[in-house]
């Protein structure tokens, strides 16, 4: 049984830094591309950033790129996304994501935690 938990999410402030993280289980995390995706409020799923299987390669959307990294401690199961420079429209429910063996395929998300949410605003 695939599980993927995110925690950190909470209010933060025009400017700001938040740094959230994903606990996975029920597989091989480190034979796997991860990524983290977003849902504002009324809006759609927007995938923001994925990282390799080994975290040799890292792959950002335009609207995040130089504000937003992704890491993995593969010894610890866990992917993490550190934000900073927050803007208003970050605000969104994050998800961490599974993605395809080895690479980020951004589509092929095929295992998705129950999200955290993140409110930017002053």
């Amino acid at each position: 049984q695939v599980q993927l938990v995110e925690s950190g999410g909470g209010l933060a402030q025009p400017g700001g830094s938040l740094r959230l993280s994903c606990a996975a289980s029920g597989f091989t995390f480190s034979s796997y591309a991860m990524s983290w995706a977003r849902q504002a409020p009324g809006k759609g799923l927007e995938w923001v950033s994925g990282i390799y299987s080994d975290g040799s390669d890292t792959y950002y959307a335009d609207s995040v790129k130089g504000r937003f990294t992704i890491s993995r401690d593969n010894a610890k199961n866990t992917v993490y996304l550190q934000m900073n420079s927050l803007k208003p429209e970050d605000t969104a429910l994050y998800y961490c994501a599974k993605d395809l063996p080895g690479l980020v395929s951004r589509g092929a998300l095929d295992a998705w935690g129950q999200g955290t949410l993140v409110t930017v605003s002053s």
